[in-house]
């Protein structure tokens, strides 16, 4: 699915954002297993913009194959040519001055935008796409139960998840926030299961073709017909934003390109009211998990681009996709994630939380991370460790994920731990009775204390107070993330427990929270010991005193 093309920093806020096909993991950004989850989807902004010499190849491509065009051509052989229209010809549509389509002009349209697909991307569709255009309070009745249909031990997933990442506190579901993204948002969608692209139009009356959109979904089918799109439906949270970011950057750099011949070269149906959106009321810390393959996929399939032999480096991708975002974020360095586990060490009544037989986690990664420390950054009164500054791109319509703080990513996973006191899971209080351990792993013992000050930081901003007598242990007394929070590093490795209270730390991860005792001093009782203190400091005002004298 789609989400407008922004034209500034106040535009990209109103990105219309989209749902993704999601096989796997815990509510990290991305949805928790679930078979209604949203079907794939598209966007626009790249990274960066796509190169000229790229276009000017292509276009050169282009006019070699009007000059070769021949005289019987075919669907399935012709590059440009679908069903008797040619990437080129001209539709009675062109003239109208919106994009309202009847049933009987649909049809050319359609075939003409596959043709043109055909010609960016150089390379054939193997069968017909249906195309459906509805309105947006059609898409809403249509998939309202899109979010409805998890398990009590789902649903416990999810909202901890999220709440984890602090994305969403327990006073929301975190079904219903993310429903309220996609729902509010979606301008379009391939659903693999069917082979059908629908798109979404703003005016419930008349529905517009966005024919931007319809290029982008189809791309999807292409790719799908082509090479199979569930091969790249990951079972963690990062493996599936990694493999959409190889979709989407492959989908939105093809439409780059065919956004750049509208006007010029090509005549293309754009709806009458510009680029409009749904629901504004996002949630930002999901909206900028799920939007990282759109804003570093391009650049990561320019990268392939560039490397290999053009489109035959993109499609070999699809064979050995990217396996973590941040091979998608840092192009050239195809880093694979490092093994990380988290055995149950849990005691007196904790146990690790059970989803369909196995153990409730998830690998969140850097882009993950990335939308944790910038979640707060569209909130004028909450304080946020990535700045809205910091997250905008240096381009136009892109979002910079490469910080500090989460560049030395290596590997982590999230486990989530339940215990008897939780009597009803699917509540979104119940999060707050639940626990977790997150166990993260970094390039250096730099980048594993770079992150951990960015984690200290996001306590702070959230009310977060140090507890005396334990060891790196804070505690957040009330709002959507209280609780208990305890950090370890050790190395490259940290470790961060969460409980409902600073007692129930060390049941949840044996040894977490590790208690704090006074240096014993030698020879002297607590009195004494008081007193000797005394004197050390009359000591050290003495020689203060003295020094100044001297000078």
């Amino acid at each position: 699915m789609q989400p407008t093309r922004p034209r500034s920093v106040v535009a990209l806020l109103t990105v219309v954002l989209t749902a993704m096909l999601v096989t796997g993991g815990l509510a990290g950004p991305v949805v928790a297993a679930s078979a209604a989850a949203s079907p794939d989807s598209t966007a626009t902004t790249p990274t960066e913009p796509v190169p000229s010499s790229s276009l000017e190849s292509t276009s050169s491509a282009v006019a070699a194959t009007q000059d070769a065009r021949p005289e019987n051509p075919s669907t399935e052989d012709t590059v440009g040519y679908v069903e008797g229209y040619w990437y080129d010809d001209e539709l009675a549509v062109d003239s109208k001055s919106n994009a309202v389509v009847d049933d009987d002009e649909l049809d050319p349209i359609i075939y003409r935008a596959m043709a043109r697909v055909e010609m960016i991307r150089n390379m054939t569709f193997a069968d017909e796409v249906a195309v459906d255009v509805i309105s947006r309070e059609t898409y809403r009745q249509n998939n309202e139960d899109r979010f409805a249909n998890d398990t009590a031990a789902e649903r416990l997933e999810q909202n901890v998840g999220y709440e984890a990442l602090f994305t969403v506190g327990r006073e929301t579901a975190a079904a219903d926030a993310t429903e309220t993204v996609y729902g509010g948002a979606v301008k379009g969608y391939y659903d693999p299961e069917t082979d059908e692209i629908v798109i979404v139009s703003e005016n419930p009356e008349t529905p517009e073709l966005d024919e931007l959109t319809l290029g982008h979904e189809l791309v999807h089918a292409l790719q799908d017909q082509r090479f199979n799109l569930s091969r790249l439906n990951g079972s963690t949270q990062d493996a599936e934003l990694a493999g959409n970011g190889l979709a989407e950057g492959d989908a939105s750099w093809v439409e780059r390109e065919y956004e750049a011949r509208c006007g010029s070269e090509w005549d293309c149906l754009s709806p009458s009211g510009g680029e409009q959106t749904g629901n504004l009321d996002v949630n930002w810390g999901i909206y900028f998990a799920v939007y990282q393959p759109y804003s570093d996929g391009p650049a990561y399939v320019d990268h392939l681009r560039r490397q290999g032999e053009g489109w035959s480096a993109v499609n070999a991708a699809y064979d050995d996709p990217p396996a973590t975002t941040s091979a998608v974020i840092h192009p050239g360095s195809e880093r694979e994630p490092t093994d990380v586990s988290v055995p149950d060490r849990s005691s007196d009544g904790w146990r690790q939380l059970s989803v369909d037989g196995e153990a409730a986690n998830d690998t969140v990664g850097e882009a993950g991370m990335v939308a944790m420390f910038a979640a707060d950054a569209m909130d004028g009164s909450q304080s946020s460790v990535i700045s809205a500054s910091e997250l905008f791109g240096s381009e136009e319509g892109s979002y910079n994920y490469d910080h500090s703080a989460t560049d030395g990513w290596a590997g982590d996973e999230l486990v989530i731990y339940t215990s008897d006191e939780i009597d009803n899971e699917s509540d979104p209080a119940a999060a707050g009775e639940a626990g977790y351990v997150w166990r993260t792993q970094w390039q250096s013992a730099g980048d594993s204390e770079e992150f951990l000050d960015g984690y200290r930081q996001l306590l702070d901003n959230h009310g977060a107070e140090a507890v005396a007598g334990h060891r790196d242990t804070f505690v957040i007394d009330d709002g959507g993330y209280a609780g208990a929070y305890s950090l370890e590093r050790n190395g490259t490795a940290v470790t961060i427990v969460r409980a409902p209270s600073v007692a129930e730390l060390s049941n949840v991860e044996t040894g977490a929270a590790p208690e704090t005792t006074p240096i014993p001093v030698p020879g002297f009782g607590a009195t004494a010991a008081v007193g000797a203190i005394a004197i050390a400091l009359l000591g050290s005002a003495t020689w203060f005193a003295v020094a100044r004298h001297r000078q």
